[in-house]
């Protein structure tokens, strides 16, 4: 954990751009563009690229993906222009909220994956890449995002020490905790083995 040398001020400028960025709902914004209709009522209704897929539009969802996870590397890497670490850290948990419980849409958002990625890719680039690689295993094992994106916030603290970015541990565990609990209607799923898999439309 970096040591909190900004002032609150600076830390409650950054949380607030954080979430600024962090909830802007890509997912709903490329579905209207490509006229698949209103993210909320189709498949399970989340706002996320796994759900933008299940519409068949392969496009929208990867544009969605990227974004996602543009934002939150994006806020990442703007605070550490001009802020301290400290700041940095703040800033990205702030997106990750921003992302999963956005206020235009009443706080019903995304579970976070892209986001996550894209925080952990510009927060120690090599983490990152290990991270996106444990997502693609795993997907490649599994077929399912939910079990992928599990598997990957899972190892992500532990690549984050094995490769030297132990000043972020406590910010990770913490992404991941929530990763965990927006995936715990997945989980029960997974469970039951009625988990769909990755491209199912619903």
């Amino acid at each position: 954990m970096p040591s909190f040398e900004s002032a609150l001020s600076v830390l409650l400028l950054w949380a607030g751009l954080g979430y600024l960025f962090g909830s802007i709902p890509f997912g709903i914004l490329l579905s209207r563009i490509f006229g698949l209709g209103d993210l909320r009522n189709i498949g399970s209704g989340n706002i996320g690229a796994t759900n933008v897929l299940r519409t068949g539009n392969k496009l929208a969802a990867a544009l969605t993906l990227v974004f996602d996870a543009a934002k939150g590397a994006a806020v990442l890497l703007l605070a550490r222009s001009f802020a301290a670490e400290d700041a940095v850290q703040i800033a990205a948990f702030a997106a990750f909220v921003g992302h999963c419980y956005p206020v235009w849409l009443g706080f019903k958002g995304g579970k976070g994956v892209a986001t996550f990625l894209g925080i952990m890719l510009a927060l120690a680039w090599p983490v990152g890449l290990a991270c996106c690689a444990t997502w693609i295993v795993g997907a490649a094992l599994t077929r399912m995002s939910s079990m992928s994106a599990i598997l990957a916030a899972s190892f992500s603290s532990i690549w984050l020490v094995l490769l030297g970015y132990g000043t972020a541990l406590i910010l990770t565990i913490i992404l991941t905790i929530l990763v965990f609990w927006r995936h715990s209607a997945n989980i029960a799923r997974i469970r039951a083995g009625t988990e769909p898999k990755i491209g199912q439309k619903g």
